[in-house]
């Protein structure tokens, strides 16, 4: 009951994850993103387990197909997993196995993929991935946000949407920025109004952890 997007920015490299689900604090166990390595997403019947191993197959040098291919080959249960990753050169690859929930769908290009499950039509992910293509020039979280509106406004979740999260890594070991709505009656509403809050903000944060002596004195 969770759909979510992957996605590169070829301009910073930045990589990062928007997700939104029925089930609360989505941000806890779906998407997984490391700099320099790429990102992971794992859902339907979720197993959590999946994210760090598949980080560490990219961070090892395997694509995001053989990632993928090798999460699905290492998992018994895989009949029940939705997966989806995303190399540093932008590779993507996505896999639903035949017991995933529901309408599922999978829509996957150069830089981004999007997969969903128990959605309202399989239109959710091609309509988060058309917005993401269509946005290039703004900020990876900004598209990846509207991604995530564009899939809800394509209907979303069979079931309305209680969590979400938008995550971005860029050169560090911690992220850019990582926000989460655990429950929510609009999860990805509230999303946006975190988002718009820290926006100003998310340099400024970086700063403050990596060079404090010029960090600004607010």
């Amino acid at each position: 009951m969770t759909f979510s997007i992957l996605g590169r920015c070829t301009r910073t490299n930045q990589i990062g994850a928007a997700s939104a689900s029925y089930f609360m604090a989505v941000g806890a166990r779906v998407a997984f993103a490391e700099a320099d390595t790429g990102a992971v997403l794992t859902q339907s019947r979720t197993d959590p387990r999946l994210g760090p191993m598949g980080l560490a197959m990219l961070r090892g040098g395997n694509s995001a197909r053989a990632t993928v291919d090798a999460l699905v080959a290492a998992n018994r249960q895989a009949a029940w997993r939705q997966i989806a990753a995303l190399d540093p050169k932008g590779g993507t690859a996505a896999y639903s196995g035949a017991r995933a929930r529901g309408e599922v769908s999978e829509a996957a290009t150069q830089n981004a993929v999007a997969i969903g499950n128990t959605l309202s039509t399989a239109r959710v992910p091609s309509a988060m991935l058309i917005s993401f293509q269509a946005t290039a020039a703004l900020p990876l979280s900004e598209r990846l946000l509207q991604a995530l509106e564009a899939g809800l406004a394509a209907g979303g979740d069979a079931r309305a949407s209680r969590s979400a999260r938008l995550l971005v890594v860029e050169r560090e070991s911690f992220p850019l920025v990582d926000l989460r709505v655990d429950w929510h009656e609009q999860p990805i509403a509230e999303l946006r109004a975190l988002w718009v809050r820290f926006a100003p903000l998310a340099a400024e944060m970086m700063t403050r952890a990596i060079d404090p002596e010029h960090a600004s004195a607010l």
